[in-house]
Order: C-alpha cells, then sequence, then structure tokens
C-alpha cells in the first residue's frame, strides 16, 4: 500500500472513531438523561405518595376527632356554664359622646401675618396696608362662619347622641323589664313563661356542636310541677360511616374502611344517651327558681315513617326523670347508656339506626287536654268505690281519649274481655283486649297468664290488664318480652287526668302509705363493675335457703325495694354500673341469704348475650361511699342471659359471708327467678 493509500486509511478510521466517539457520548447523555428523569420521576412519585398517605392520616385523623368529640359530648357539655335568667339583662352602658374633628375649634387668623408687603412710596404703601387689611377681613369672616358652622354641627352630634343614647336606655328598660315579668312567671308557675324560659336555656347553649339540631316544643303542668317536651336529636349521619382512610398507590386511590354496623349503632346510641342526658342537665341546672320537680321528655328525629313514607316524628328516646334522682347523678364519670336506661329507667331504641321506636312518655299535647285533679270539686269518683260496668265504662271512655276505638263488652261470653279496642296506629296498632281488674290487693300472675291466653285465642296484637292495685315481681316478670302491658291505678289515675277524664284512689285527704325507715346509717351499698356495653339489670333476693321470702322481697326494675326497706336499688356512682343498698341488721330474721343475680336487659340489648360480661366485681362500699372491699364474681358465658353472681350467708356468728355464684341460664330472668319460687309460667 502507498503512503497515500495508508494517509487516507488512517483519517477514515480517525473519523470513524471520533463519530463513534460522539455517538457513545450521545447515548451515555441520553441514559444520564433516563436515569436522572426516572430519579426525578420516583421522587416526585414517592413525594406524591407521602403527601397522599399523609392526607389519608389526616383523615383518618379527623375522623378520630370526630368520633372523640361524639364520645366527650355530655362531658363537654357539663362544663358549659349554667342559663340565668340574669345573664339575658342588658347593661345600661352608653358609647360617651365623641365629637371627632368636630372638638377642635376652627383658627382664626393672626392679624400680624397680614403685614403690608412692598411700597416704597407713601400712596404704595398705604394701598398695600389697605389690601392686608382687606384679606384678614375676608379670612376672618371665613374662619367666623366655619367656627359658627362647627359649633351648629357639634350641637346638632351632641343632640343626635343624647337621643340614640336615650333610645338605647329605654330598649334597655325595656328588654330588662321584660325579662323580670318572665321571670316574675317562672317564679309564679305560669305556663307559657316556663316554657319559654327553658326552651331559651336550650337554644342559647353553647354545649351543643355545630350542627346538632335544637328543634324543641314543650308544654309545663304546674299542678305535677314537671316540663313536659319534644328534643330533636342527631340523625345517624352524625356518627361517621367512614372508620380510617388509607392511600393504596396501586390503584392511585383513597380507600375507606367502613366503621363496623354494630360499632356506628352503639355509637350513635351513645350520642343519643348523651343529648338526652345533657338535655335533662340544662334544664334542671338553669332551673334557679325551683320549679321543676320532674321533666318528662322525648328525644326524636324528624324522617320518613318507615311505615307510610310519610315525614314524621320518631321517637328514638323517652325518659320521664325526677330533680331528685337527677340530682345524685355524676354525669361526667356514668356510662350514658346505662345512666339513661339503668338510673332513670328510661328507654333508648335498640336500632336507632333503622329507625326503630320507642312508644314516648308523656308528650306536651297531652298537657294542654288535661284536667288537674288536684284542688277539684268533689265530684270526682272514688274508682274503689265506683260500680263494676261504670268503671269498664271509665276505661273504655279512656282509651277513646287516647285516638282508639273502644267498646265494652258483654256481660257474659265476653272470652275474658272487658273491654274491645282497635288502635289505628299503622304497623304498631290493631287488636288490643283489654282486663279490668278494681282490686285492692296485689294482682296475681295468674291474672297476667290468663290475659295471655286470651290473647293468643283472639288472635290480638296486645294485651292490656288495668287494675286499681298494683302488680307483683311475678305478674310484671312472666310480661316482660310479651305483648301485655300492665297498668297499675296510679298510673291510671294519671292517664284520666291527662286526657280529661275524673276520677282517684280512695278518700281525699287519706294519708299516704307508710314509708319503710330508710334513716339509719347502718347499711352498705354493693356497687356493681363489669366491663363491657351490655346493658344488664342487676337483682337481689332475699331468701331463706334457695326459696325467697316472698315476691315483694325480689328487687328488681319493677320492684326498687322490699317491704321493710332493707334492701332497695338505688343510682350507682362511677365506676359502677349498677348498686343495691343493704341493711344487713335490718333484714327479716326468717332471712338467712342475700342472692345477687345479673340478666341482659332484653329491651336494650335483644339480642345480647353475657359473653361480654367479663372483669366483674361487687364493691362493697359504706355510707359515705368509702370502699370497704372487693368482691370478684364469675364472667358471663356465650349463649347466657342471666346469672348468679353469689349470695351473702347468714353464719352462725352473725356474720354475713359471701359465696360465689356462676350458674347460668339461658332463659333469662325468668327461668333464673323460677328456681327460687317465683311464679312465672
Amino acid at each position: 500500500m502507498s503512503r497515500r493509500s495508508a494517509g487516507f486509511v488512517n483519517s477514515w478510521a480517525e473519523a470513524q472513531r471520533q463519530y463513534q466517539r460522539q455517538i457513545e457520548a450521545e447515548q451515555r447523555r441520553r441514559r444520564e438523561e433516563s436515569r436522572e428523569a426516572r430519579h426525578y420521576q420516583r421522587r416526585a412519585d414517592q413525594e406524591y405518595r407521602e403527601y397522599r398517605q399523609a392526607e389519608a392520616r389526616q383523615r383518618t385523623a379527623e375522623l378520630d376527632e370526630q368520633v372523640a368529640a361524639l364520645q366527650g359530648l355530655l362531658g363537654a357539655g357539663c362544663q358549659a356554664p349554667a342559663f340565668s335568667a340574669t345573664a339575658l339583662k342588658r347593661a345600661d352602658e352608653i358609647t360617651p359622646f365623641d365629637p371627632g374633628p368636630l372638638a377642635w375649634p376652627v383658627r382664626m387668623p393672626d392679624p400680624n401675618q397680614y403685614q403690608a408687603q412692598g411700597g416704597w412710596t407713601a400712596g404704595r404703601r398705604a394701598q398695600a396696608q389697605a389690601e392686608a387689611r382687606a384679606r384678614f377681613e375676608r379670612d376672618l369672616q371665613a374662619a367666623q362662619l366655619a367656627e359658627a358652622q362647627r359649633l351648629q354641627q357639634l350641637a346638632t352630634a351632641q343632640r343626635d347622641h343624647e337621643q340614640r343614647a336615650e333610645a338605647q336606655r329605654t330598649e334597655v328598660r325595656r328588654h330588662n323589664a321584660g325579662i323580670d315579668e318572665a321571670t316574675s312567671g317562672v317564679r309564679r308557675g305560669d305556663p307559657e313563661s316556663v316554657v319559654e324560659y327553658f326552651s331559651a336555656a336550650l337554644y342559647s347553649s353553647a354545649a351543643w356542636p355545630e350542627g346538632f339540631p335544637r328543634q324543641v316544643a314543650a308544654a309545663f303542668d304546674p299542678a305535677a310541677r314537671q316540663l313536659v317536651l319534644e328534643w330533636e336529636l342527631p340523625r345517624y349521619e352524625v356518627v361517621p360511616e367512614a372508620k380510617s382512610v388509607r392511600y393504596v398507590p396501586s390503584q392511585n386511590q383513597d380507600k375507606e374502611t367502613a366503621r363496623p354496623v354494630t360499632q356506628r349503632r352503639a355509637l350513635y346510641r351513645e350520642v343519643l344517651a348523651q343529648s338526652v342526658l345533657l338535655v335533662l342537665r340544662q334544664l334542671f341546672a338553669a332551673d334557679e327558681f325551683g320549679i321543676l320537680d320532674s321533666v318528662a321528655l322525648n328525644g326524636f328525629v324528624d324522617a320518613p315513617d318507615p311505615a307510610t313514607g310519610r315525614p314524621a316524628h320518631i321517637f328514638l328516646a323517652t325518659v320521664m326523670a325526677q330533680r331528685s334522682a337527677f340530682a345524685d347523678l355524676h354525669l361526667e364519670q356514668v356510662d350514658p347508656t346505662s345512666c339513661l336506661t339503668g338510673a332513670l329507667r328510661g328507654q333508648l331504641s335498640a336500632k336507632p339506626d333503622q329507625l326503630a321506636s320507642v312508644r314516648p312518655s308523656r308528650q306536651p299535647r297531652d298537657v294542654g287536654n288535661r284536667v288537674v285533679s288536684h284542688g277539684a270539686d268533689g265530684d270526682e269518683p272514688d274508682l274503689y268505690e265506683m260500680d263494676p260496668i261504670e268503671f269498664e265504662s271509665l276505661v273504655a271512655e279512656l282509651f277513646r281519649a287516647m285516638g282508639m276505638q273502644a267498646v265494652t263488652t258483654q256481660r257474659s261470653n265476653d272470652g275474658g274481655v272487658d273491654v274491645d279496642a282497635q288502635d289505628p296506629t299503622p304497623i304498631r296498632g290493631g287488636k288490643i283486649v283489654v282486663q279490668v281488674k278494681r282490686y285492692r290487693n296485689t294482682v296475681p300472675p295468674t291474672a297476667v297468664r290468663d290475659l295471655y291466653g286470651t290473647v293468643q285465642d283472639a288472635g290480638a296484637n296486645k294485651g292490656v290488664l288495668v287494675t286499681t292495685s298494683g302488680f307483683g315481681p311475678g305478674a310484671h316478670t312472666f310480661a316482660r318480652g310479651k305483648p301485655l302491658e300492665l297498668i297499675a291505678g296510679g298510673e291510671l289515675v294519671d292517664l284520666l287526668h291527662r286526657h280529661g277524664l275524673r276520677g282517684r284512689l280512695g278518700e281525699r285527704g287519706a294519708p299516704a302509705p307508710a314509708q319503710p325507715d330508710t334513716a339509719s346509717d347502718d347499711y352498705n351499698v354493693l356497687g356493681m363493675t363489669w366491663s363491657g356495653r351490655v346493658a344488664l339489670d342487676v337483682c337481689a333476693l332475699v331468701c331463706r335457703g334457695n326459696q325467697v321470702l316472698s315476691e315483694d322481697h325480689f328487687v328488681f326494675f319493677n320492684n326498687a325495694q322490699t317491704p321493710d326497706g332493707a334492701v332497695r336499688a338505688v343510682p350507682a356512682s362511677a365506676p359502677d354500673k349498677a348498686a343495691i343498698r343493704v341493711a344487713f341488721e335490718a333484714l327479716p330474721s326468717a332471712a338467712d341469704r342475700l342472692v345477687m343475680v345479673a340478666a341482659v336487659d332484653p329491651e336494650t340489648n335483644p339480642d345480647a348475650d353475657l359473653s361480654a360480661f367479663t372483669d366483674a366485681g361487687i364493691r362493697l362500699l359504706d355510707p359515705s361511699m368509702t370502699e370497704l372491699g372487693r368482691l370478684e364474681v364469675s364472667d358471663g358465658r356465650a349463649g347466657e342471659t342471666a346469672l348468679v353472681l353469689g349470695s351473702f350467708r347468714h353464719r352462725a356468728s352473725g356474720d354475713w359471708d359471701f359465696v360465689l355464684g356462676g350458674k347460668g341460664y339461658a332463659g333469662g330472668l325468668e327461668e333464673l327467678v323460677q328456681d327460687y319460687g317465683i311464679e312465672v309460667e
């Protein structure tokens, strides 16, 4: 190869290598840019994921805060100041008059500032002096005119301020006089004034969270010193449907974890119970005049009736609270649901999320139609002495006054039915058979069993037993959970008066039945504690061996104390959820044991068993509520709805020792009490 050809090849090869280096450099640049782009994208993706995850955590925290606020509704509400009529008054404070720029007088011109300027000759100086005086006079007149205008405007402003101040003082005096008149009406027990005052107490309260309803309808019964009201409760939607939120990168979306239905329902029931207790607390706290002895409260939501689809008040909670009982509660420490349904014996819908209603107690419209029996003339009949046929007719008239169709039956072949009634209410209404017992002694359980048989034979929806006397524990226990309603004498008289009818029990002015002596300080309180949210009835039986002394010695939800008052149910103080007061030395001499039992409340927890009854114990307290000791009891078991906790047994030494129980019953309280000789079936 020649030199020339070799140089050409080398040049060509070098050019090729240079081109190859350029291609490789470009490939490296592109790979680097690709790596940087991927790194940037990963960093951006990571930052985006972190942002979305932080956002999801924030939403979860907000849900937790919302739930915590709902759970703490009662505690926070108890910290709000009580409503006071004095707080409604306005202060007679008038803003002082502020003249502003009008306070400053117009500055008058200074003659020394108006000296003649120039003029070398006498004539020119005289002319300059005349011109200076003319300017001064002109400016002085302008300033004097401006000052006169200022003084006129100042006087007008002062006059206007005084007129406004007097109008404000007049309005304050009128407002305060109205408050004085209204509070004077409350002191007198004027129904309109009382309703207006306590409605204002609820409306103005700062205890309710934003968005909670404040609809109220109320009436006042001056004879009973009772405020009767309906209060709107929050809807089910107040409890968040979602429990938590998490970000799912693969789908690039947030995913909500639903709150379990049972948990959401339990929290909603707790919110309803807290709302009812908070209304009661606000009303009693606002009663600085001592006008209320009790409050009948029905909590409702406005929603389509599940039966008709039409808008309706659906009652989810009801309670009739006495001031004396409510005053003993420590609201900051109670379990709201247990307090409402246990200590106050109110009702709370078992499934409020499904608008399962409760039967309201006394309603405002009942008060307006009520004829007060206190102080009435002497023609009010004594139900004890009334002719039996007239008594049945009166009961039929009562049912008609309550909005039902009712007729008395023939005296023969009536099939055990004294009054046939028809309730037109959809779903819950239907045929009702009524039996009337004009007794002076306690109605025996056999009468309740006979009524139940009549209901079944007649294909009725409900049976009602009306009496002038009362019912024992066996009758109440048998009726529980069945389509039966027992109306004792006192309740009958109250119903008659509510609906404009007349009736009394016994002679006017007759002394009230003697109450057992409860003044002794020689007693103990047995406080019952347990974990879990299951609603329980804690009961006591005064026994000899395994037999209760009598039905009246069974203390439970419908029999608050024994005849001698030695054993009685009392409001529980935290941490207890139920309490029984016992004067061991005052127990009957025939008694050798006090049996403590617990049973699921079928109205509050119809599907529950005792599997949630854990960490249970009995606190032994002295009259000052000082804990003397603690007794452990057996936990509940699945499938059981009643349990013998244990018994206090009287020893030969005179002491009472506790013996642990543990026997459970699937058939609830009915099955349990039969083992102790109480007739149920």
